[in-house]
């Protein structure tokens, strides 16, 4: 019960400050796009886990604040951006913390759902959601070997 406690109070410490740091840069709503599609799409495809819950609320605060402040794309770009984080998607997502004890026949449902997530941008066209699918799906990426 702590576990899920820490959880449900550091995602909304997250969404509280990167709502309040948009907020004073003006930024409000792609920042709370960015977070919702980031965090959404990790929670079909699992990812990377920094090591505190301080580090992870920290860099995801900025992440979450500061790509969709200063990075803006479209045409070819966006596209690019779209199938690189599709292309990771369909080879390794899903990728759960070793914590979620998610039954290994609800991996095809996760993938599949992840590649869906991806793919709508492909006609929605955000920026802010291709980095923020990007950014996510880089955390997905086994970059070094379990044992």
């Amino acid at each position: 019960m702590q576990y899920s406690l820490n959880i449900i109070l550091n995602t909304l410490l997250m969404l509280v400050s990167s709502a309040v740091i948009g907020w004073f840069i003006n930024n409000l709503a792609a920042t709370l796009l960015f977070f919702v599609s980031f965090s959404f799409l990790r929670v079909c495809s699992g990812g990377f886990h920094l090591r505190t819950a301080t580090a992870c609320n920290i860099v995801t605060t900025l992440l979450c604040v500061l790509i969709p402040f200063f990075l803006h794309f479209s045409g070819s770009t966006l596209l690019l951006i779209n199938a690189t984080s599709l292309i990771i998607m369909i080879f390794f997502a899903p990728n759960p913390d070793k914590n979620a004890q998610i039954p290994l026949h609800w991996y095809p449902g996760l993938k599949a759902a992840s590649i869906a997530i991806v793919s709508l941008n492909f006609f929605i066209g955000s920026s802010v959601l291709g980095l923020a699918f990007l950014v996510q799906s880089l955390t997905v990426i086994p970059w070094r070997r379990r044992y």
